[in-house]
Order: C-alpha cells, then structure tokens, then sequence
C-alpha cells in the first residue's frame, strides 16, 4: 500500500526534515506534496533525488490525501486541521493547537501508541494526532520503560534547548550574534529577549502568572497525558547557543526501588533510547553527537542520594527529529503498521 502525503510548512526546519526523514526511511508514499504559504509558492524543497516545487495550502485540495503532515504553527493548525480531517486525510500536527484537546490523542509510538486504536474506533473522531513538544518527545521516551518497572512518583527536569527549536530565524541570530561578537561587530537582538551567543536565557515561551513559562506548563502537562497523570513535574527550561539538539538533566523519584545498574539494562533494550554511560571523561554524548540521529541517548545514570528511591540522568536527543519531524512520521507508520488507516482510491 502506498499513500499520498502532504507536507504543510515544508520550507521550514521541521517541514525539510520530514522530506529527508520519509526519504530516508523509505515511507511507502505514492506521493509527496510540498504546501506552504503563498509566500513560498514554487519554492523548491528537496525529497531525496526529488526536487519538489511548492504549492500554496489555501488553495490544494485534500480529498485524495491520506496523510497530512503539519508544522506551520498553531494559528495555521487550528484553521485548517479541521477541515483537512473532515475531508477523510489524517492530520498528524507538530503544533501545540491540539495537544492539550482531550479528543485528540497526543502520541509518542515508544510509549503510548496503543491509544491509537481506540481513537480510530471512534466513527466521530476528528482525524487529527498531536506530536508532543520537542523537550517532552525525549524525556517520555526515557520515563516509559522506568516507570514501568518501579512507577515514577516525582520528576524535577532542567533542560538546555538549541535554538533551532525556535525556528530557522533563531539559529540566524545565534550565528549573526556569534560572529559579531567574533569580529567586533554590532550584536542585534530581534527574535531572543537576550543575547544568545555565549549566554544563556532562562525563558522559553511566555510567563505564566506562576511564575513558570508555557514550555515548563507543556512538559508537566504531556507528561500527565502521554505517560501517566499521576506523576509529579516540576521544570525549569533554558535556551543554550547550540544549533540542533536539546539536553536535559532530570531528576527521578519512583515508588519501588530500582537500581542503576537496573535502569541501565532496562534502557538499554528499550524502543529508542541508546545508552552511552562510561564513567570516564568524554563517556556520555552531547548535543553536537545527537544531532541527526534518531535516538534518544541517556547517560550519567546515577543513585540520587536525597529521596529514598531516586535517579538521576542525562537526555540528549535531535529536537528537529524525534522531538518533531521523526516523531510525526513514526506515528503515521504505527497507523499504517496497526492497519488503521488504508489509502483512498485513486
């Protein structure tokens, strides 16, 4: 079975990795189409040795679509997710429009692709999937096999998020900021409330009115919903000058003990995640290693010493690639895998 798929925001970061993803991983399309604004109409996107042209959203018809792909922001994903759904095309949205909507499932295929089946059971379903936000994304695919087998009680999270999780203007600025500061030049602040380069901003997103920012609010409340509502989350969230990958130190708190050296075969055989845990320098990975890789890499595993049955560890995952591009498509191969969805006659 082959399925025609539209990518919508496919002159974005996130929209070009989902081209270079469903070529790499040989996604059995019959059809790939590039859609974006009307400012990007004929903007030419690469799909493998394809060259593809792109056609402007308001004007392209889904009614023989059967996967959309979307990562043009919100304000674009609730206008037309809806409509895309209604006309029988399956909207997997990269956006955090639908998230938090408790008729749309919100999915990472390693830890909860089994509410998948129950939705497309649901004859009123909208045809909409949510993808979780990037610094969620790694951290549940971590969480999952522990909290399976000691269930977690408490997370505290720090993480340390690339600009490129900002957008393309993002990693403009932090080059731009780097260079001038490398050759005495102006440093222009346009898309950071603070210098980027050689600093670091402990904001992401908006204030809320306590006191946490609306990317510290997501991890807590994806958390809840993808992997359990029960668990604790507290976070705290900041932009590092790296281009692609984000970091994240977390801190575990489970109701039965568990070992590291436990946690660490669990891992281990665990759908996702690569360990990389040598108690010598340079036995871990950074950033700069994750980037282009699939995987989500956990090292420093350790006995946190301060609560009776506590971890702690390090997460390092491509924000552009399991936290967004490759997520979505790995959903939409559960879908096909689990014979939920099936192509529309040509």
């Amino acid at each position: 079975m082959a399925f025609k798929v539209a990518i919508v925001g496919a002159t974005g970061n996130v929209g070009r990795e989902l081209l270079s993803i469903l070529s790499e991983r040989a996604f059995p399309a019959s059809e790939v189409v590039a859609l974006a604004s009307s400012r990007s109409l004929g903007t030419e996107v690469s799909f493998g040795d394809k060259v593809l042209k792109t056609k402007v959203l308001d004007h392209y018809d889904f009614s023989d679509t059967d996967i959309c792909l979307m990562s043009a922001g919100g304000a674009i994903s609730k206008e037309w997710a809806p409509k895309i759904g209604a006309a029988g095309c399956l909207v997997i949205d990269n956006s955090s429009a639908w998230r938090y909507d408790a008729t749309v499932p919100l999915v990472v295929p390693e830890v909860n692709a089994d509410v998948l089946a129950p939705y497309f059971a649901d004859a009123k379903r909208r045809n909409i999937i949510a993808n979780p936000n990037c610094s969620t994304a790694q951290l549940v695919v971590a969480l999952k096999p522990l909290h399976d087998r000691a269930t977690i009680k408490r997370v505290v999270v720090s993480t340390y998020q690339s600009v490129s999780g900002a957008g393309k203007d993002a990693m403009d600025e932090l080059f731009s900021q780097t260079r001038a500061l490398l050759t005495t030049g102006e440093v222009k602040l346009e898309k950071f409330p603070k210098r980027i380069a050689f600093n670091l901003i402990p904001q992401i997103d908006v204030f809320m009115d306590d006191g946490f920012t609306k990317e510290e609010w997501k991890m807590t409340e994806e958390t809840k919903k993808i992997l359990d509502p029960a668990i604790k989350l507290t976070a705290t969230c900041v932009r590092v000058p790296v281009f692609v990958s984000h970091s994240e130190a977390v801190n575990v708190e489970f109701e039965k003990p568990l070992s590291e050296d436990e946690a660490r075969s669990i891992l281990r055989s665990a759908p996702g995640c690569l360990v990389i845990d040598k108690r010598e320098p340079g036995g871990y990975i950074t950033p700069h290693e994750a980037a282009g890789e699939d995987a989500t890499y956990i090292s420093r595993i350790r006995k946190d010493p301060t609560v009776e049955n506590g971890l702690a560890f390090w997460c390092v995952s491509d924000n552009l690639r399991k936290g967004a591009a490759l997520n979505a498509i790995q959903i939409a191969e559960a879908c096909i895998n689990r014979k939920l969805i099936k192509p529309k006659a040509k």
